[in-house]
């Protein structure tokens, strides 16, 4: 810190890490790293078969938090849809919805299979405004 702050040089957090691990001064976590699967249990064979949906959020400093919806593909792991959102409601959702219907074309096509939606089940994605989604070809995207 005071390197950073007397000579005005920037030490990324990964730089500081790895000289203080390098001399022995850094102890053994509390907790163990689980690594994650290598392969999702549910493989998708073809494009808008399983679609995942999800926020990211992040401050904007002077601003406040901003929200990124995304529908992604798992098939060929494109970004369908995106929208940049003032808050995590199930609005939103819908919205990105819509807009990943329309880029796909499964809002106008006749498809015999809808694409499956995966979240993580937060509060916008179990939220009753979801279930109750008005748009016929939503409804049946989000039914399977």
């Amino acid at each position: 810190m005071r390197f950073t702050d007397e000579k005005r040089y920037f030490v990324s957090e990964a730089t500081v890490y790895r000289l203080l691990k390098a001399h022995d001064l850094i102890t053994s976590p509390a907790y163990v790293v689980i690594k994650a699967a290598d392969q999702f249990h549910t493989k998708t064979t073809r494009p808008n078969e399983m679609w995942q949906t999800d926020f990211t959020y992040f401050k904007i400093i002077g601003w406040g938090w901003m929200y990124l919806s995304t529908v992604l593909d798992d098939f060929s792991r494109y970004i369908i849809a995106w929208k940049l959102c003032t808050n995590m409601r199930a609005e939103d959702v819908t919205d990105t919805l819509d807009l990943a219907l329309a880029a796909s074309g499964c809002d106008s096509a006749t498809v015999l299979h809808k694409p499956r939606l995966l979240s993580d089940n937060g509060p916008s994605y179990i939220a009753g405004e979801l279930v109750e989604y008005s748009t016929p070809p939503a409804r049946a995207a989000l039914r399977g």
